[in-house]
């Protein structure tokens, strides 16, 4: 296998459907899925164990006790049977090369970073209810969809790359080796942003890790949901403190240092 595709999820198992089934039409399909439940919900593990997954498969959960998705991240990256992790989020759809491009460019010493388009709450609920929707005309004619210039494939952007400044936890890839240098995600972060990207971006770089672009190449289609996010005011503290201490290998990771 070339890579793992980690996806994280919690609950949702109508958005994981169409996940999975845009896997299905991927043009590289030699990697293997880990799901990545922050939560033990019965609904979820009916599906998973009903869904015939043509990839080798493993089903992480833990008990649901508020937002770790750090922890059960850090039990998906040691449970990982190949050196290059793709992440994801359970309510983000894939374009057919998706998986084609985080696997072309796969190099340890690298974060390949993409986007996102946010599409519509109706656009949303119509591709789930199954219709076969061509995203590129209906973008245009559907208003609430944002970020509608990261929709679009260009096999061009491999030579023209638009730059990004930081990683989207949603669409990311990077080195298995690289990731346990840093002791993995810091399960210090109990609220949502910032613990699973940003911070993994920074401390990647202190040991020389480089961000390259995937935009307009690792399309990804996010579904329409109601924002529940918190305050950030926490993490945020706690990740400018830890840069000014330069503690890029966090202490409550993967090991417990």
């Amino acid at each position: 296998m070339k890579a793992t595709l980690i996806i994280s999820v919690y609950k949702n198992t109508t958005a994981l459907k169409a996940i999975l089934e845009s896997l299905k039409r991927q043009t590289e399909q030699d990697f293997e899925v880990i799901i990545s439940e922050d939560g033990q919900d019965a609904g979820m593990a009916a599906f998973v164990q009903s869904y015939h997954f043509p990839w080798p498969m493993q089903h992480l959960t833990q008990e649901d006790l508020g937002w770790r998705k750090e922890r059960i991240l850090n039990q998906a990256v040691m449970a990982a049977k190949t050196d290059w992790l793709v992440f994801i989020d359970g309510d983000c759809v894939l374009h057919p090369r998706f998986m084609e491009y985080h696997i072309r460019y796969q190099q340890r010493g690298i974060m390949l970073a993409g986007k996102r388009i946010k599409l519509s709450p109706e656009l949303s609920e119509r591709y789930l209810k199954g219709e076969k929707i061509h995203f590129f005309p209906y973008l245009f004619f559907h208003r609430g969809c944002r970020f509608v210039e990261e929709a679009f494939f260009c096999r061009w952007a491999e030579y023209f790359r638009r730059p990004v400044k930081h990683l989207v936890g949603s669409n990311m890839s990077m080195s298995r080796t690289d990731l346990i240098a840093i002791n993995g995600f810091d399960e210090n972060y109990v609220r949502p942003a910032t613990g699973e990207d940003y911070d993994i971006e920074w401390r990647l770089q202190a040991i020389g890790c480089k961000i390259v672009s995937l935009r307009n190449l690792a399309v990804q289609y996010h579904l329409y949901h109601k924002e529940n996010w918190q305050d950030h005011d926490e993490n945020s503290v706690y990740c400018r403190q830890m840069q000014e201490q330069n503690q890029y290998i966090c202490k409550n990771g993967i090991q417990k240092l």
